[in-house]
């Protein structure tokens, strides 16, 4: 997931003030993502993650989530609607996409996102869980990465046309 994320930087950044705020807000949370995994380069800590740590994720989550719901895809459809039929299918076929994860996400932060104590039955599902959230941004981020990449695409055949 980091190396896709280098990846979508270095082909979409610098581009848009909100796509680079959003790339940064998904390395926030991927950051914190890999820290409560216990995964590299985070994977030195043989203890369970705090709650405290825990409740600061899932509010990244969250706001990753709502970022890209409300900001930023309405901005990328509306650009790839500008852009021709192909763009704009392509862009009504990948958002309900990107609505499963959202709804993996949500029920993470339900079942998490409240304080809880070291013992709380809770901790004994947050592997599974973590592992499930996981592999629906994986897919969440792939979907988003070609929304990207069709409004790159276009946006740099424009700057072609230009004289």
């Amino acid at each position: 997931m980091l190396t896709r994320l280098q990846n979508a930087v270095e082909q979409w950044g610098g581009k848009n003030k909100l796509i680079d705020q959003w790339l940064n807000n998904r390395r926030q949370l991927l950051i914190h993502y890999c820290q409560l995994a216990n995964l590299p380069p985070y994977d030195n800590s043989p203890q369970l993650p705090d709650s405290d740590g825990v409740h600061h994720f899932c509010n990244l989550l969250v706001d990753y989530v709502s970022e890209g719901h409300f900001e930023v895809y309405d901005q990328v459809v509306s650009e790839c609607e500008k852009h021709g039929e192909d763009s704009r299918q392509l862009a009504s076929r990948i958002v309900p996409q990107i609505a499963k994860s959202t709804d993996v996400a949500l029920d993470f932060n339900d079942k998490f996102g409240a304080p809880f104590d070291d013992d709380d039955e809770r901790m004994m599902e947050l592997d599974e869980a973590l592992s499930r959230l996981g592999q629906a941004m994986e897919e969440r981020f792939a979907f988003e990465d070609k929304l990207l990449d069709t409004l790159h695409r276009h946006y740099s055949e424009e700057l072609q046309a230009q004289p």
